[in-house]
Parts: C-alpha cells; structure tokens; sequence
C-alpha cells in the first residue's frame, strides 16, 4: 500500500553524544528526508528532559526549513499553555513569510516538560484551551489586529496534536486536521480516530476530515536487528518511569547489560509490539493494519535509534516498504 509519510524528531539525546550532535543530525536527517520524498518534517516541544533537545521549536522549525526547500516543516507541537498565542501567531507567521508554502503549525495543550517548577519557569498557563486556540487562530484571520505581525499575511495549517478521544472531539468541532500520538497512547487510537470523524464539522481550516498517526517506526533488515535497534529507546524510557528524568538515553552497549525486572520486560515487549517495528515486510504489514483500523490519511515516522546511519536506514526502508 502507498501511503504518504511524514516525520516527528525529538533530537534524542544519548549517553555518549551532546544536545548539540542531536540538534545537527536533526538537520541531515530532515535533508535526507526531503530526498527520499517524505511530506513533513515535525519537531516536538519538550523542555527539562535532558534526553530529548526540542526546546526552542521555532527556532529549530526555522533552522530545518533554511536547510531544505521542498518538505514541508513544522511544530508537532507548540504546547500552546506554554506561549501566548501572540508569539506563536508572530513565529509562525514569520517562519511562513520565510518559507511560504511549507510551514505546519502543530499545536498541542500537554506540559512538554517535566515537574512543576519546570512549567513555573515558562509561565505555563492552565485556562481554556479552546479559548487559546481560538485566540491563535484568530491572528491568522482576516481582518486581524496590525500587532500580531506577519501573521495576517501568511496562515500555516494549524493542526491539533492529541492522545485521547477529548483532543480528538475538540480537534473535529474546531475543523482542524488531527494528529494523534499512536506512540504516546495505543490503546486509545481507534476510539480517539473515530471520536474525531464523529464529531467533524467543516470550517476554514479543513474540508474534510484529515488525519495523521505519529508512530514509533523502527525498520531494519530484520526482525532482530529491529529489535535490537529498539533496546536504547525502550530502557531510556524505563529509567524514566522509574523517576530518572535526568538520565539520557543509554548506548546499546549499556542497554544490553540493563538488569530488567520481569515486569519491565513484559513492559518494553508490550510497549515495543503495539508500535511499528521490524523487517520491512513486518513494517508494511504493521502499517496496513494500523491505517485498516483508523483510516488515517498519513502515517508520521518516530524513530528513536542510537547510530544516526540506522536512523536514517529505518526511515529509507520505511519508505521502501510503504510505497510499493
């Protein structure tokens, strides 16, 4: 089955490497994506997770569209409680007066952070979300107010990122394309998709119901070397339900010696097996039956893996396997 790919990085940081490496691959890779003819290239919000180097999202949205000039380049996303809608209107609308035509505006309302003090020192405000949103939209309207910038001239999409079927009920009562985080919260996919057609109402953003599943993808030549791929991630992931939020994650190497819990094995192996992972006809196969099951319109590529070459390998058999 051919189905239109896209990509979400979280510059993973790792225990033998900086934020700085992760920020640069973080560039290649979206240039050797745009060769490979994927859609989008997504970058998340996170702030205090040592592991993961997507803080300034529009400074790095604005750094990956300088370095490409077809793919389209975007938030995935701005969490929106974190910024006032002001600001976001003004990046965004001048990232797409720099690069017209190619600029998502992916917008979520989680914390992207960790602990409280984190969310005091971004002035993180909890009040209406849909009341943010809207405010945010409004900037990119006709007939907006002269302060908010370049934001009248130039509308990115905005999209509405989610992981339960309440994103998903205001994303379609709001018009918006939906994003849903498969890889944050599987079990709630198909109910979250379907809540989203249910509750779709037309509007300025979107005609139609449109949605993208972000997914963990982790393709190799076999299983076993999918899986072994995969072991960095899942034991970084472990030390982070365990309260490590200061560790980045592992190498292979200290990966391969972690002392797993019975219940931390029968954690990785449930969380790895509802993602997209293997061989690449393991991978088409994964990804028929995930868009069997949602009907998405576009499948979104999160792949966490230690080497930046297997990283990069994941996402050219990614493509293989969905395009033939």
């Amino acid at each position: 089955m051919k189905v239109p790919l896209a990509a979400l990085d979280v510059a993973p940081v790792w225990a033998d490497t900086t934020a700085t490496r992760s920020l640069r691959n973080t560039i290649a890779l979206a240039e050797r994506l745009e060769e490979l003819g994927y859609g989008r290239f997504w970058i998340a919000e996170h702030h205090n997770v040592p592991s993961l180097a997507t803080s300034a999202t529009a400074v790095l949205v604005g750094a990956v569209a300088a370095a490409t000039s077809t793919i389209r380049v975007g938030s995935g996303g701005v969490m929106l409680p974190n910024h006032a809608p002001l600001v976001v209107a003004e990046q965004f609308g001048t990232l797409e007066a720099l690069h017209p035509g190619r600029i998502d505006l992916g917008v979520g309302r989680a914390p992207g952070s960790v602990g409280a003090a984190t969310a005091q020192l971004l002035r993180r405000v909890e009040t209406d979300f849909r009341g943010q949103l809207t405010e945010l939209a409004g900037y990119f309207a006709d007939g907006a107010p002269a302060h908010a910038g370049a934001a009248a001239e130039n509308r990115p999409p905005m999209i509405l990122l989610g992981s339960s079927p309440d994103s998903a009920r205001l994303a379609g009562e709001l018009g918006l394309p939906y994003a849903y985080a498969h890889h944050i919260n599987p079990a709630a996919t198909v109910e979250s998709v379907a809540a989203y057609h249910e509750s779709f109402r037309p509007g300025p953003h979107a005609e139609r119901p449109y949605v993208l599943i972000a997914a963990l993808v982790i393709a190799a030549d076999t299983d076993e070397a999918a899986r072994a791929l995969a072991a960095p991630f899942l034991v970084g992931h472990i030390q982070m339900r365990a309260g490590n939020l200061d560790a980045l994650f592992p190498t292979p190497a200290q990966a391969a010696d972690f002392p797993y819990t019975p219940a931390q094995r029968e954690w990785a192996t449930d969380r790895l097996d509802r993602q997209v992972w293997g061989s690449p006809s393991r991978v088409r196969d994964r990804v028929a039956e995930l868009f069997r099951a949602t009907g998405a319109d576009e499948l979104m590529a999160v792949t966490i893996v230690h080497d930046h070459a297997s990283r990069i390998r994941s996402y050219e058999l990614l493509a293989e396997a969905c395009r033939q």
